[in-house]
C-alpha cells in the first residue's frame, strides 16, 4: 500500500496547486446552470407527485409508526421532500462526474504526466465517448444500488456505510479508465485493473467516505436540507466536484506510476530471455 499512499501525498500537494483549484470552477458552473433550470422545472412536480403516492397508499401512517418508533418523528412532514431530493443527489453526483471527465480530467492529466510522466508513451487506449460511456454504465448500477439503499437513511450508519461502498465501486471504475485513457491501451488498461484491483478499490472507498459527506449532512438535518435545498445542492456539488478533482488526480499518480512500471517489467522480461537463450546456446 506504500505507492497507494505515495500517490494520495503527490495528489494532495496537486491538489494546492493554483491550477488545480482554479480547474474546479468550471465544472461546478456548468453543473450549477444545468441543476438550477432541472430544479426550478422538476423539483416541485417531483416532491408533489412522491406527497401523491404517500396520500394514496397510506404510507404516512407508516412512515410515522416507524419514525415515532426510531425516535425521529420529527421528520415525519419532511419525508416526502426528502425522499425526492435524495432521488435528485444521484443525479447530481452523475452530471458532476460526467463534467470533470469532460472538462477537468484531460486538464488533470497533462498536469500529471506532463510535469512528472514526460517520457511515458501515450497510446491512446480510450476517448471522450469510453468516458462518458463508462460513467453512465457505472452510474446504471449505481442508481440502482441507491434506490435499494434509500431505507437505510434512516439509520445514518449503515446509510453512511452504503454510500461508501457505492462511491468505491464507483469512482474506481470511472477514475481508472479516465486516468488511463490517454497513455494505456486498452489491453494495458485492463491488465493493469486486475493487477492492482485491490488497491484501486482502496482509493475509491476512501474517496467514497469523502463523496458520502453531502448525503449525511442532508440527512442529519433534514429539515433544514428541505429549507434550504438549491443552496445546499449548489455546495454539495462544488464540494463533490473538488472530491473528485482530488480523486482524478490521486488516480492519475497512482495509475501512471503502475502503467510505467507495468512497460517496464514486459521491457525487463524479454530482455532477460534473451540474455538466458544466448547463455544457454553458448554452453
Amino acid at each position: 500500500m506504500r505507492a497507494v499512499l505515495n500517490a494520495y501525498g503527490r495528489a494532495l500537494l496537486s491538489q494546492l496547486h493554483g491550477k488545480m483549484l482554479v480547474l474546479s470552477i468550471v465544472p461546478f458552473l456548468l453543473s450549477v446552470a444545468l441543476w438550477a433550470v432541472l430544479l426550478y422545472f422538476c423539483l416541485q412536480p417531483m416532491v408533489d407527485y412522491v406527497h401523491l403516492q404517500f396520500a394514496e397508499h397510506d404510507l404516512f401512517g407508516a412512515s410515522t409508526s416507524w419514525l415515532n418508533t426510531l425516535g425521529l418523528g420529527v421528520l415525519r412532514t419532511v419525508v416526502p421532500p426528502l425522499i425526492a431530493m435524495l432521488t435528485l443527489l444521484p443525479l447530481m453526483i452523475l452530471t458532476a462526474l460526467i463534467f470533470i471527465g469532460v472538462a477537468a480530467m484531460p486538464f488533470v492529466v497533462r498536469h500529471v504526466g506532463g510535469r512528472h510522466y514526460p517520457q511515458l508513451e501515450k497510446k491512446r487506449g480510450g476517448s471522450i465517448a469510453g468516458s462518458v460511456a463508462a460513467a453512465l454504465g457505472g452510474f446504471a448500477v449505481f442508481v440502482l444500488a441507491w434506490l435499494l439503499t434509500l431505507p437505510l437513511y434512516f439509520f445514518p450508519p449503515a446509510a453512511l456505510l452504503a454510500q461508501v461502498l457505492l462511491w468505491g465501486w464507483l469512482t474506481c471504475r470511472v477514475m481508472t479508465y479516465d486516468a488511463l485513457a490517454d497513455y494505456a491501451s486498452a489491453e494495458e488498461r485492463a491488465e493493469l485493473r486486475r493487477a492492482h484491483r485491490w488497491q484501486l478499490l482502496a482509493i475509491g472507498v476512501v474517496s467514497g467516505a469523502a463523496g458520502a459527506i453531502p448525503g449525511v449532512v442532508w440527512v442529519g438535518g433534514a429539515t433544514l436540507a428541505v429549507v434550504f435545498f438549491p443552496f445546499l445542492a449548489a455546495a454539495s456539488i462544488w464540494l463533490y466536484i473538488v472530491i473528485f478533482i482530488f480523486t482524478g488526480l490521486w488516480f492519475e499518480y497512482y495509475c501512471l506510476e503502475a502503467l510505467q512500471q507495468q512497460r517496464a517489467q514486459r521491457t525487463a522480461a524479454p530482455a532477460g530471455a534473451s540474455i538466458a537463450t544466448i547463455a544457454t546456446t553458448t554452453e
